[in-house]
């Protein structure tokens, strides 16, 4: 049985004030039958990973460097991140890929070296809203897969998140069957290329406008093992909506 696990991704929101929804959710979640886990900005790493250590709650990173270290200014190693508390690290977001022109190629050598820092890595993938409307879904979600998914990929290592870049913060969610369709193909990649016992072993996520009254639905779809879910993670209240729906699930 694959764990599930609702993720949190804060991109860049949150400041030492934030820390207070993140205590109540911790507060809330002493231990879980579900991974929990928020990504908070950089700044507030440490900080997070003290006020959640006694709690089911997981701290993980938004982004780290290729390199291990060395003359990066900006940039946060995945060694930095695992001192700082972090336990994983989201890589390949879609707002990476566009804003900072990141390649599938990045996006596999930033995993190979947090895993082997020791970090869960969660590569996110996604189609377009031109790429959909061309049936184009399958061939850029495959094509990201192989492009960014490195061959020491196991389900101790790695997590993969469809997070559909028009549905992303807008509100636009697609059906449960473009869901299951998505979903159920990148499991058939994964058997493919890692064997059945791995390629199983991989959690799927599934991410874009997810919130509490449409997530009991989004986990229902076959192959969906949890959600990466940005703006109804700010607030306590809203992604414990979405937690415990993963929860019942």
């Amino acid at each position: 049985m694959r764990r599930k696990l609702a993720a949190g991704n804060w991109k860049m929101n949150g400041t030492g004030a934030s820390l207070a929804d993140l205590s109540e959710l911790a507060q809330r979640y002493p231990d879980s039958a579900i991974d929990i886990l928020i990504c908070p900005p950089a700044t507030l790493l440490h900080r997070a990973a003290e006020v959640t250590k006694t709690s089911g709650v997981a701290i993980g990173g938004q982004d780290c460097h290729a390199a291990q270290s060395g003359a990066h200014t900006g940039d946060v190693s995945a060694q930095m991140l695992m001192d700082a508390g972090a336990s994983s690290v989201i890589l390949g977001h879609s707002e990476r890929r566009v804003d900072h022109g990141e390649t599938d190629a990045d996006v596999r050598a930033k995993a190979q070296t947090a895993m082997e820092a020791g970090l869960l890595s969660i590569i996110c993938v996604g189609e377009s809203l031109e790429q959909r409307e061309a049936a184009n879904t399958l061939d850029v979600v495959g094509g990201q897969m192989a492009g960014s998914i490195p061959d020491q990929s196991t389900g101790e290592n790695l997590v993969v998140a469809y997070e559909p870049v028009w549905a992303i913060g807008t509100g636009k969610v697609p059906t449960l069957e473009q869901i299951a369709e998505v979903h159920d193909f990148m499991r058939t990649l994964l058997e493919k290329r890692f064997g059945e016992s791995i390629g199983q072993s991989i959690r799927l996520l599934y991410g874009g406008s997810v919130k509490p009254g449409n997530a009991a639905e989004i986990f229902g779809v076959s192959n969906v093992d949890g959600a990466l879910v940005g703006g109804a993670s700010l607030k306590a209240a809203d992604f414990s909506g979405i937690i415990d729906a993963l929860a019942d699930a």
